[in-house]
């Protein structure tokens, strides 16, 4: 289990929920890469915590994309995951991200409004008029050189949001080998969800997370 715990920076677990930071480049759910996934190795880590028989329970709230780290929670139990579920659905769970973006953004903060569609066999997203309504704001945080850093907040939860509509307003995301021709192999996603706040859902009370920006290359470049 000690393996486990240093490879997961576990953020809060009591017996309702359980808060952790997402490594990057790990997938939250079994995908055809048949890589480890965020979700079967928490439920090893309680499996072996708790010394459990069986299968272990964790309900997936919510997600990010496989190269983006950042906090996450999950549910110990099914009426904590109804509960959570349905604060995703009224929106009352807040998520927040910083992104490394190419180009200087003029303004301090803005509002992008798109129609946003999937291609599921290619995983891929595009803007399209026929496309669900997507709407994130952000605020620009600082700049350096050809460099900007914003911080995002999410209206809407749509897949690769972030990613396609900065791309799609000329300020495609640092690493972002999908959506940014400019990125180069080998680079990562400068794309962090830094913080997360929703309603206990057996307390009801307000708890709020929040995590330091990465310390690697793009980000050591501001001061943060």
């Amino acid at each position: 289990m000690e393996d486990l715990k240093v490879m997961i920076n576990i953020l809060y677990e009591d017996n309702h929920i359980l808060v952790v930071e997402k490594p990057v480049n790990m997938p939250v759910q079994e995908d055809e890469s048949k890589d480890m996934d965020l979700l079967n190795l928490l439920k090893k880590y309680l499996k072996e915590k708790y010394n459990k028989p069986g299968n272990v329970y964790l309900g997936l709230i919510h997600r990010l994309d496989r190269p983006v780290g950042g906090v996450m929670v999950f549910a110990k139990t099914s009426k904590a995951a109804s509960r959570l579920s349905e604060q995703m659905r009224k929106r009352k769970i807040e998520k927040k991200y910083y992104a490394v973006v190419l180009g200087n953004i003029s303004q301090e903060e803005g509002t992008y409004v798109d129609k946003l569609k999937k291609d599921e066999k290619k995983n891929q997203v595009f803007i399209s008029q026929d496309g669900k309504e997507a709407i994130l704001h952000y605020q620009l945080v600082g700049k350096y050189e050809k460099f900007s850093l914003v911080r995002v907040s999410l209206e809407t939860g749509r897949p690769h949001q972030i990613r396609v509509q900065f791309s799609y307003h000329g300020y495609p995301l640092y690493g972002d080998q999908k959506y940014n021709s400019l990125a180069k192999p080998g680079q990562q996603i400068a794309l962090f969800s830094y913080y997360l706040t929703f309603y206990h859902p057996i307390t009801k009370e307000k708890m709020e997370f929040q995590l330091k920006i990465p310390s690697k290359y793009p980000w050591n470049l501001f001061n943060m």
